[in-house]
């Protein structure tokens, strides 16, 4: 039996029930701890997703039935893997199937906040727009510009060939330089530090470690040029809200696009007030194509496990 604690596309319910038997979080509403666990009682397989915290207490107290854990996201800093491995349970999440979808909207972010999306919606929706003239909402060109992409995994690099189609000059930081082969003209380096100042527009697009957290301080904005772009596709915690809405308001930051917070859905409420943050619900995965190529992919997993086979998604 596999437990599903969130809502899911029709087509998606039609492919996980075809597959398996399965129980549906049918509230409408996150279950809570006590209801994931009371769910979870004859359940082989929970498909849980990054709002269900899955640590080790949680992992400790699931019912000895419990074999796979899967997270319906390409992030798992929500699941205790260790804990999991401990219990002998395995674990997966859903890499490469969401790649361009999240990219996608990593430009949108970026088109919103260099155009000023967000003060043009609200001008046309609210009746107020008079007609065009020159000056009315400029912006600033992608084109020639120097995008410093933080963390060059599969979603980082489709980020960074879709800014180079754009015209823009590319540069990341990673762990590790990726091989020329795959840099595609990207210039890397090993220091944030040392890219920091170059970049008028700054992609986090890396992974929420203990290394990431607030990774953009105070600091580190200080440090880009005036009127730098930010946009962030990765996780809430890597930008410390205070320090980026300042320099919003400053101008020091010219303008952000944002996908995820910290806290979400309770984000800091005084990005609602800034014109210049062009901000989205968390939708970076959110295409019909990804949702269902993210269940087959847990899916193929389960399969795999249970045939004594390797899986490509599977962390422990």
């Amino acid at each position: 039996m596999l437990l599903v604690t969130f809502p899911v596309l029709p087509s998606v319910r039609s492919l996980i029930a075809s597959h398996r038997q399965a129980r549906f979080n049918e509230t409408g509403q996150r279950l809570t701890r006590a209801a994931l666990l009371q769910n979870a009682e004859g359940c082989d397989v929970l498909m849980v997703t990054v709002g269900d915290r899955m640590d080790a207490e949680t992992i400790a107290a699931l019912p000895a039935s419990v074999r796979m854990i899967a997270t319906y996201s390409v992030g798992y800093d929500h699941v205790d893997v260790a804990a999991a491995k401990a219990r002998g349970i395995a674990v997966f999440n859903t890499p490469d199937v969401l790649t361009d979808a999240t990219a996608e909207t990593a430009m949108f972010l970026v088109l919103g906040a260099a155009r000023r999306g967000n003060e043009s919606l609200q001008l046309i929706h609210s009746r107020q727009w008079t007609g065009w003239t020159p000056v009315q909402l400029p912006g600033v060109q992608l084109s020639g510009k120097r995008m410093g992409v933080v963390g060059m995994g599969r979603i980082g690099q489709a980020i960074a060939a879709r800014s180079a189609a754009f015209g823009m000059e590319i540069h990341y930081h990673n762990r590790r330089p990726l091989p020329q082969t795959e840099e595609r003209g990207a210039k890397y380096h090993a220091q944030l530090d040392t890219m920091v100042p170059l970049c008028q527009f700054l992609m986090l697009a890396c992974p929420l470690t203990p290394e990431t957290h607030h990774l953009l301080n105070e600091e580190r904005i200080a440090n880009l040029p005036e009127g730098a772009i930010v946009v962030n596709i990765a996780r809430g915690n890597v930008v410390k809200d205070d320090a980026l809405i300042a320099a919003l308001r400053s101008g020091k930051v010219r303008a952000a696009g944002l996908d995820v917070f910290t806290n979400e859905p309770n984000l800091d409420g005084r990005y609602y007030d800034l014109p210049n943050a062009f901000i989205l619900p968390h939708i970076g995965s959110s295409t019909i194509e990804a949702r269902e190529g993210m269940a087959a992919i847990l899916l193929d997993g389960f399969d795999a496990l249970e045939r004594g086979q390797s899986a490509t998604n599977r962390l422990a």
